[in-house]
């Protein structure tokens, strides 16, 4: 199996000062700093996934610093890039046909929000025939509300997580 680092949305606007901002971002990118150097060290392609909302959203506006990726895991000339905007990061962008061009079966995920963006792209990832690996300590979360409820971030990253363990992908 040939895999492919798949970075998803790590960018300004989930930091803090961000118009967004995150569970512990911090902490998720350090662990991703981590796999891009396993990644750079072995070879191991890298694919950096950036999103752009529509105008009239609060966050992740084209044309802003929050919408860069963040400077402490920038990519390298050698990395792909892919710009999508929605959820998926296969819905209307190049990445299964960039993806299959460099013989990619394999893809570990880390990245951005992880009930969101990340479940999302997992979930599409099988749909297209890849087999998927999600490192958990490398994703980051926010509170979420149902019901006049808040739900802790800690306990959204668990059940996201759980979701897509065995059937969508491997945790670990």
């Amino acid at each position: 199996m040939k895999q492919a680092l798949l970075i998803i949305d790590v960018q300004n606007d989930y930091f803090p000062g961000g118009m967004c901002e995150l569970h512990k971002p911090y902490e998720a990118e350090k662990k991703i700093q981590e796999l891009i150097a396993k990644s750079r060290n072995i070879g191991r392609p890298i694919v950096y996934i950036r999103h752009f909302n529509q105008p009239d959203d609060f966050f992740f506006l084209e044309g802003t610093k929050g919408a860069e990726i963040s400077e402490r895991i920038k990519p390298e000339p050698q990395d792909k890039v892919i710009v999508k905007r929605y959820p998926n990061s296969f819905l209307e962008t190049e990445l299964d046909e960039y993806l299959r061009s460099i013989g990619t079966d394999e893809l570990i995920v880390c990245g951005m929000m992880t009930h969101m963006c990340v479940d999302t792209t997992v979930r599409a990832a099988m749909d297209h025939g890849y087999t998927v690996t999600v490192v958990a300590d490398a994703c980051a979360t926010m509170d979420l509300e149902y019901g006049g409820e808040t739900i802790p971030a800690e306990t959204v990253q668990k059940a996201f997580l759980a979701s897509l363990d065995g059937v969508f992908a491997k945790i670990v």
